[in-house]
Parts: C-alpha cells; structure tokens; sequence
C-alpha cells in the first residue's frame, strides 16, 4: 500500500518562484536600486537625477487680473462711501463696514480652517487693524463729509509714496536721493492742490485725509512685513476679525445716535464698502501681487486715483474743477520715478 504525497511538485515551485521573481523586477526602479547599491561616497557631491522634474510656473496674465481687479475695487472705495453717507452717518457706516467686513473675513477663514496666526505676528496684526480697518476707513468717512471725492482721490493718491516713505523707516533702508526728490515733488504738489482747492488753508476735511495717509501707510508697512512670513490674504483676514468688537460697538452706538434712512444707493455703497473694498479688494489685490510681484503690482496701483476721479463723475455726477486730473497726473508721474528706482 503506497501513500498519496501532497507536497507540490517540484516543476510547479519553479515556475512559482519565476514567477514572482518577475513581478518583482518589473517593479523596480533601476535608478534607485543604483543608487542604493553604489557606495555612499561615490554618491556624495554628484548631480542629482533629472526625473520627474516638475516645472515652476507662474501665471502673469492671471496675477495681472487678479491685481487690476483689486485696484478697481479700492477706486470705487470713496464712491461708495459717498453714497453710504446719504444713508448712515458717519460714526454709523463706519461701524457697520467693519462689522460686516469681520464677518465675511470670519466666515471665510473658519470654511477654509485656517489656524489661528502665532503669537508673534499678533501685535503685527493689531498695527494692521488700527491702520488699514480702523483708522483710514473711520478718517475717510469723516473726511467725505465735507471734501468732494474728486479732491480726496488726489489727496489720497499720494498714499504709495507715503507708506514708501514710512516702509523706510520702519526697516531702515536708505532710499537715493531720487527717490526722496520724488516723494517730495508728489507732497508738495498734493500740498499745494488742497491749499488751492480750500482757499488758502486746510480745512477740517484735509486734516482727516493727511491724518488718513499716515495711519493707512503703517498698517500697509506693518502688513507688507507680516505677508513674508503667512499668506497676505491671512493678514487682512485676521485683522477685519480682530476689529469684530470695534465693528458691533460702533454700529450699536452709530445707530442709536446718529439717524439712519436707508436708500437703495446708500445700502449698495455699504454693502461695497464691507464686502467688496474692505474684503473682496484686499483679497485679490494680495493673491495677484504674490503672482505677479509687489513691483508689478504696485505699477497697476498708480492708476487709482484717476479711476476713482471717473467714478465721481459718472456715478457721483460730480464737477470737478480743472487742477484735479492735473495734479492727479502729476502725482502718477512722482510715484512712477520712485518705482524705478531704489
């Protein structure tokens, strides 16, 4: 009596065997296996392998779009808030653009969950709330009270030169003579406008909008240092939520003193001065300047004041006097020079 064997015949383990040994050499990689079996020294100082490579590129025509579009958004800022004021007063609208701003900023960073910022870029962030959301939009909407838009564009429209003026001071760099002889050719035309346009003196109104450059100069600097360091859009994100409690107490106290009679055009310019300059704006004017570069950027900035001149005219129906797109010009000449060179 024989025994049946169950042990697999030999022929079929080789075949096995051949198998897998096959597989497992289809799925090497010959590059590693090379440099894993050469020796290390031999490794140290050659080139790396140019596989799988990937392309840096970066999308001009998209940044450019990005960047215009933020630049058209800050031209209609003063429109917008002139037709906020038919409705709000001034303490009032205040209070409601930065509550509304903080909210949609909020929103927007809890959708995509954003971690909160460090420690160390918190007090950054305060000098950019207290420039940028607080103090140019509260000074500017006082100084619309008695100043037309077309003379606040061209006051405002030295802004590039003064926070340039500051960022060197801020971080201590030594700007040529060139660029200070431009700064204060653009000042003194600037100056000499508004002393014109006011009769000899500045007025009440002047002072808001010279106090409005200076404060919006250092929390552009402040922010300018902070975006090297976390995504700009982050920036001003977290600054409007920081001014959420400043946003609910101005519009609780705006509104129960100064009297509100709302109008479809006063509603939209609120509406646009919240959610489209204070957030809309600022956002893709900073995703397109991390395309394009602040240089460039900053080219497409120097048509602001003229833009905000055409909107007061079309959607204000104001008359603004000759001087004005003269000395807006002029000014656009001034920061052109301080942009070529260093």
């Amino acid at each position: 009596m024989t025994a049946k064997s169950s042990a697999t015949p030999p022929a079929s383990i080789a075949v096995r065997d051949a198998l897998r040994d096959s597989l497992r050499d289809a799925r090497r990689d010959p590059l590693q296996d090379s440099l894993r079996d050469a020796p290390r020294d031999s490794l140290r100082g050659a080139p790396a392998p140019a596989l799988r490579a990937r392309p840096r590129t970066r999308r001009f025509g998209g940044g450019t779009v990005l960047a215009s579009a933020g630049v058209v958004a800050f031209s209609l800022t003063f429109p917008g808030t002139a037709w906020g004021l038919e409705s709000f007063g001034p303490w009032s609208l205040f209070g409601l653009r930065c509550l509304l701003a903080g909210l949609i900023a909020g929103g927007f960073l809890l959708a995509l969950r954003v971690p909160l910022p460090a420690h160390a870029h918190r007090a950054g962030l305060v000098v950019v709330a207290a420039g940028v959301v607080v103090g140019f939009p509260l000074l500017t909407t006082l100084a619309l009270q008695t100043s037309t838009t077309s003379h606040a564009a061209v006051v405002v429209g030295l802004l590039p030169l003064t926070t340039a003026v500051v960022s060197s001071l801020r971080t201590g760099a030594r700007p040529s003579r060139r660029f200070w002889a431009a700064a204060v050719a653009g000042a003194v035309i600037v100056l000499g406008f508004t002393l014109a346009q006011s009769g000899g003196s500045l007025s009440a109104g002047d002072a808001f909008l010279f106090a409005a450059l200076l404060v919006c100069a250092a929390g552009y600097t402040e922010g300018g240092r902070l975006a090297r360091v976390m995504p700009g859009w982050q920036v001003i994100g977290w600054a409007l939520v920081l001014c959420l409690p400043i946003g609910l107490a101005g519009s609780l106290l705006g509104l129960a003193y100064e009297p509100a009679h709302v109008t479809a055009r006063g509603l939209a310019g609120l509406v646009w001065v919240a959610a489209g300059s204070s957030f809309l704006g600022l956002y893709v004017w900073y995703r397109g300047m991390a395309e394009i570069g602040a240089a460039r950027a900053s080219q497409l900035q120097l048509a602001q004041p003229l833009l905000t001149l055409g909107w007061a005219v079309l959607l204000l129906g104001e008359h603004m006097s000759p001087a004005a797109p003269v000395a807006a010009c002029a000014v656009l000449v001034c920061i052109a020079v301080t942009q070529r060179v260093k």
